[in-house]
């Protein structure tokens, strides 16, 4: 069999001057060159066709040994036709003798693929990373742009991310919410269609106004992650305690937090109002629609100043409870600001306590324009705060009037005479 295969590689070579065997030679060389190939274990054929040698089965391996067979018999066509054309080929080729494998010997381990007539089970991928392409073939290639890896300033992610895009259409401040911690990173996680949208349509159709959202999400961005079920459940609360529609909605635009509470929270916070003032259902409605962050803030501030009032200011609890109904911001007012007013009024202008629960918005005033304006009318000498005594001036109009309309009509004087008083404290 040696001396054959030897005879055989000898007229091979000789045939690369004859047309007429070039074919045979290069069917030759393929077969040659697939057996020395299919020592690897990885194959890579065809420029992108990968198959692996211990993947083989028995259908693919007699398969490949019909396609060598009919490889050999091309082979041995061609070498016969050669031979009865040329009888001097052995003394010829003898010089460039090279040894190798016979063609003609059943491979087994790999043979010549051709992708069309491969078996079902052998299909290989469509592309593969070290399938070569032209010039203009990888410029067309688009790279979506990605995210930047990190970042201290949301605007980087605005033209990548449709959920921060549509926010900032929204009117939602990104530079707010970029300075408290993990928001950020919460909101590029959304997807404004599944998770931003849903919650949007929702407030819209409790009655909140589309302007609004933007401030909502700005000051509680955390809304965006509640469950409709809860957001829901909390709303139909507040409307079973016999507040209206257009109250709720008031109220969520003014106090974005309040939907984030549970039905639990909520009722207490009801509770603690009507018990701790005395009041009644409509009464304790009025005060928390009017002013709904005491149902999403601290009780604590709201405990300090109700001793406050009681203990050190000396108001009676009926003083009291007309001031929070009137006023509810005093129930949250700043500690010092109250008493420092209160001392103002009570110790140099003289006003009993009946007088200021009578006026409670006088405690909700700046400190400086009370001042100012008692020390005016002092100067003019018109500074008379008692109802029962003639040219009497109530809390109320000394407060809440303009600067032009209470100098004409309170102190009788012109606005430059006020300015120019004020230039002396």
């Amino acid at each position: 069999m040696a001396s054959s295969c030897t005879q055989l590689c000898l007229q091979c070579r000789s045939l690369l001057r004859s047309k007429t065997v070039a074919s045979t030679w290069r069917y030759s060389i393929q077969v040659c060159h697939c057996s020395t190939v299919t020592s690897l274990p990885t194959k890579i054929l065809n420029g992108s066709s990968v198959v692996r040698g211990n993947h083989s089965t028995t259908q693919a391996r007699q398969w490949w040994k019909q396609q060598t067979f009919c490889y050999s018999d091309l082979t041995a066509e061609h070498l016969a036709t050669a031979i009865k054309e040329d009888k001097n080929i052995e003394e010829l080729s003898r010089a460039n003798v090279v040894a190798y494998k016979s063609p003609l010997l059943p491979i087994r381990d790999a043979v010549p693929v051709i992708e069309s007539q491969m078996p079902s089970d052998l299909d290989a991928t469509e592309f593969s990373a070290l399938e070569e392409i032209d010039d203009e073939e990888a410029v067309s290639i688009s790279v979506p742009s990605a995210l930047p890896p990190a970042s201290t300033s949301l605007r980087d992610y605005v033209d990548q991310s449709e959920t921060l895009s549509k926010l900032v259409q929204l009117g939602v401040n990104l530079w707010k919410l970029e300075q408290r911690p993990n928001v950020g990173s919460m909101l590029l996680r959304l997807n404004f269609n599944t998770d931003v949208a849903p919650r949007l349509l929702f407030l819209k159709e409790i009655g909140v106004e589309d302007s609004r959202f933007g401030y909502i999400v700005t000051h509680n961005p955390f809304i965006l992650s509640e469950s409709l079920e809860n957001l829901q459940a909390r709303v139909n609360y507040l409307k079973s305690k016999k507040f209206s529609s257009e109250t709720v909605a008031s109220m969520v635009s003014r106090a974005p937090y309040l939907l984030n509470f549970s039905v639990k929270r909520l009722d207490n916070r009801l509770g603690f109002y009507q018990q701790q003032l005395n009041l009644s259902a409509s009464n304790t409605r009025n005060i928390v629609a009017r002013l709904p962050r005491l149902l999403c803030g601290s009780l604590e501030p709201v405990k300090e100043n109700l001793k406050v009032c009681k203990l050190e200011l000396g108001f009676k609890e009926n003083e009291i409870q007309h001031m929070v109904i009137a006023i509810p911001k005093v129930l949250t007012a700043n500690k010092r600001k109250l008493t420092q007013i209160f001392d103002f009024l009570h110790n140099t202008m003289k006003v009993p306590h009946h007088l200021v629960a009578k006026f409670p918005q006088v405690l909700n005033a700046k400190y400086l324009r009370i001042r100012e304006r008692h020390q005016f009318l002092e100067y003019l000498g018109k500074a008379q705060y008692d109802p029962t005594l003639p040219n009497y001036i109530s809390l109320d109009r000394l407060v809440s009037l303009p600067d032009e309309t209470f100098c004409t009509e309170l102190a009788s004087a012109t606005l430059e005479d006020f300015y120019l008083f004020q230039k002396t404290l």
